[in-house]
């Protein structure tokens, strides 16, 4: 029996996780965190019997206490309760489902505590790679990628040692705008942001995948993850979403890992690793599929994705002004602030303007996000 602490249940990462633990009778669910959505933590408090739960609003928190007194679920709220969460002392594994980077400080405490972690946050190794990486290799704190793409490289690298790697060749979708230049992109509306052509996720990563600035993340992820270079990452433009990633070896073997577009199998591999559980309603009919197609990204309609190659060049504390200017400009078009375009236009002023700090701390880290929100603010019309 594993048992799970699940932050972020209530999302789209967090309901499918849950929605793999319905179907495999070898994980019990111990804790899960939410930002302010009472009803569907009730929902799942119900169903699953975790121990503790953790909202990260304290109105929400006392809204479901209030709910929830005939349970025996221990109820927290805040960061301090993230890290109770996170370090309960019957839990064996981490998912961190949280977007952003208040996942960073539960990671941490997490790893700490000694506790695998299954990560779809992004932006936990792309701000602190350099402090987490060194972190769980001290601890044998196993880390097990959740994005589809990232498990699929390391399912890929099943095949080899890491020495005998020669390229990882991450997949992108292209998102709504694929094959659209710079100049068409002047109108998007929110609207037309939001649809991707193949996966279903949150508003934010939605927004990511249409400006590739979600491509750019996994870019400087995948270096973390996988000890690679700048240069043995290339993205290769893939529309149908099918093979979700492959490593090339140095004798020229190419290996890569398709399947449907749904995140229950990334999610269940991280989880159930090194077995593999059946799975229903995930089949892939290749007779079915008329076309495989790869292309190269446009660097220049696509900026998002050749400012993440230059932060990762760059390093230090450069990546978290990426990643914090990104998510307060995801937020100004949300709110119908900004103009797409002005998504990267934004994060290329918060690089230029960074004052760059080579080792950061965490304490670093923070501090340049905080000083990245208030730059942004300051360009707002």
């Amino acid at each position: 029996m594993k048992n799970l602490v699940i932050m972020g249940s209530t999302g789209s990462i967090g309901t499918q996780t849950l929605d793999v633990v319905r179907n495999q009778p070898d994980f019990k669910v111990c804790g899960l965190s939410a930002n302010t959505d009472v009803d569907k933590m009730e929902a799942q408090v119900r169903e699953f019997h975790p121990r503790a739960v953790c909202m990260m609003d304290e109105k929400a928190a006392e809204e479901l206490k209030s709910r929830l007194p005939d349970t025996d679920t221990d109820i927290y709220s805040g960061m301090e309760g993230m890290i109770e969460l996170a370090t309960l002392p019957e839990s064996s594994m981490l998912v961190m489902a949280v977007v952003g980077m208040i996942a960073l400080k539960p990671t941490i405490a997490a790893i700490q505590a000694k506790k695998d972690i299954a990560l779809s946050n992004k932006e936990v190794l792309v701000t602190a790679g350099h402090l987490i990486i060194p972190m769980a290799k001290r601890g044998g704190v196993r880390i097990f990628p959740v994005d589809s793409e990232h498990s699929a490289i390391f399912q890929c690298l099943q095949a080899g040692s890491g020495k005998e790697v020669k390229r990882i060749l991450l997949t992108a979708s292209g998102g709504p705008f694929r094959g659209k230049k710079r100049e068409e992109l002047m109108n998007v509306t929110v609207e037309d942001a939001l649809k991707h052509p193949n996966w279903s996720m949150g508003r934010k990563i939605t927004i990511d995948s249409a400006t590739m600035v979600n491509k750019g993340l996994e870019v400087m992820e995948a270096g973390w993850l996988f000890g690679v270079r700048k240069s043995q990452i290339e993205v290769l433009v893939h529309p149908q979403s099918i093979l979700h990633s492959a490593v090339e070896y140095v004798d020229g073997a190419v290996i890569g890992q398709m399947g449907v577009p749904d995140m229950r199998l990334p999610i269940q591999y991280a989880l159930t690793y090194p077995a593999r559980k059946p799975m229903q309603n995930n089949t892939l009919d290749l007779t079915q599929i008329s076309q495989l197609t790869f292309e190269k990204p446009d660097l220049e309609a696509m900026a998002g994705l050749r400012l993440a190659f230059e932060a990762m060049e760059e390093g230090g504390n450069i990546p978290t002004v990426y990643n914090a200017a990104n998510e307060r400009a995801v937020q100004y078009f949300l709110e119908r602030k900004i103009g797409f375009l002005q998504i990267t236009d934004f994060i290329k002023e918060a690089m230029d303007n960074a004052d760059y700090i080579g080792q950061p701390t965490l304490e670093d880290i923070l501090e340049t996000e905080e000083e990245t929100h208030e730059f942004l603010e300051s360009l707002l019309p």
